[in-house]
């Protein structure tokens, strides 16, 4: 089975088969990504200082100074992930200071999940799987809807 999102499958016999009929595994092909590139390469990065206020009271309720986002990403929206997303103790040698980590966090996650219980029909689409996920979180084409 191919379609338009760049997904395939193909279980066992090479039917498209119901879900229960476990197959050789999923076959991804590139759609935004370039082999050999990691998305990350393709963006301008930048430091910036969140910091965010009671807007009724102007006092500072969180600050994370030199937090590292693509110059494309809007203030709201570091600030969100920022605040929301970024894992870690305030001030700790522990917490996260980029979007790289998040992302890497939460990809290879899903990746390594995949990996484990056979979703992949080979090690390269693991990878092209990862990179594609990157791609799109990086690049705001979609985001997850709850803490990660």
């Amino acid at each position: 089975m191919s379609d338009t999102t760049g997904f395939s499958s193909t279980f066992g016999d090479g039917q498209n088969n119901d879900y229960g009929n476990r197959g050789r595994g999923l076959t991804i092909e590139r759609i935004y990504t370039t082999e050999g590139e990691h998305p990350f390469d393709q963006v301008n990065w930048e430091h910036r200082n969140v910091v965010q206020t009671n807007w009724q009271t102007g006092e500072t309720i969180f600050e994370q100074p030199g937090v590292e986002f693509p110059e494309f990403w809007s203030i709201n929206a570091s600030t969100i992930v920022t605040t929301k997303y970024f894992r870690g103790a305030l001030g700790s040698q522990d917490r996260e200071f980029s979007l790289r980590q998040l992302i890497n966090r939460v990809v290879s996650t899903y990746t390594q999940a995949g990996l484990d219980n056979g979703y992949f029909a080979t090690e390269n689409d693991a990878l092209v799987f990862d990179q594609e996920l990157s791609y799109m979180l990086l690049n705001q084409i979609f985001s997850f809807n709850s803490p990660v």
